[in-house]
């Protein structure tokens, strides 16, 4: 029996390895998360910022644009991480390492993680490698680092969300899909 003309949906002997498969996957997947960034001109548009006038405005701020730009406050949070462990070069290896296995076996997954024929769920798989990830970087005794970093990003985080004004992230509610809801939460898709 002859394929020609056909297009495989999956890999097989005669098709894609399943490593490039897996890897043209995993491409995809991470373009569809980077997908939801930002860009970095309309987070620092120096035009939008300006001090909340109430404390309820500003949470209303903080709530709104870290829904709006979650992506891009996950990445200034991991870099401000990824630059204090570079005094650390060990630490720095153990974080890296373990972004990868973040990647393989949390965010690029397309099937169910299956351990010795019992499925595990998301939630089972984010609370151990939140716990693993701690545990090995607390095993490196850099902790007193990634905590300051840790709290240097949020409070980055919490600054330039309270400052950066909302008015012009409402006209952009459509185009993304409804992330952002009346409530300024994001949506629960």
């Amino acid at each position: 029996m002859t394929t020609y003309g056909t297009i495989p949906t999956s890999s097989s002997p005669s098709g894609t390895p399943v490593n490039l498969e897996y890897i043209s996957r995993a491409k995809e997947r991470i373009k569809t998360g980077l997908s939801t960034r930002r860009p970095w001109r309309e987070m620092f548009d120096l035009h939008c910022l300006n001090l909340p006038k109430s404390f309820r405005e500003a949470v209303a701020r903080v709530k709104t644009n870290f829904a709006y730009f979650q992506t891009n406050y996950a990445i200034v949070v991991l870099g401000i991480v990824f630059l204090s462990l570079l005094w650390h070069p060990i630490s720095l290896i153990v974080f890296i390492v373990m972004m990868a296995v973040w990647l393989f076996l949390y965010f690029l997954r397309d099937e169910p993680l299956v351990i010795f024929g019992r499925l595990i769920s998301d939630r089972v798989v984010l609370i151990v490698l939140a716990v693993l990830t701690i545990f090995v970087l607390l095993l490196t005794r850099a902790t007193t680092n990634i905590l300051v970093s840790l709290l240097v990003g949020v409070v980055v985080v919490l600054i330039h969300s309270a400052v950066r004004k909302t008015d012009d992230l409402f006209a952009d509610e459509e185009a993304s899909g409804g992330l952002l809801r009346s409530s300024g939460g994001p949506s629960s898709s």
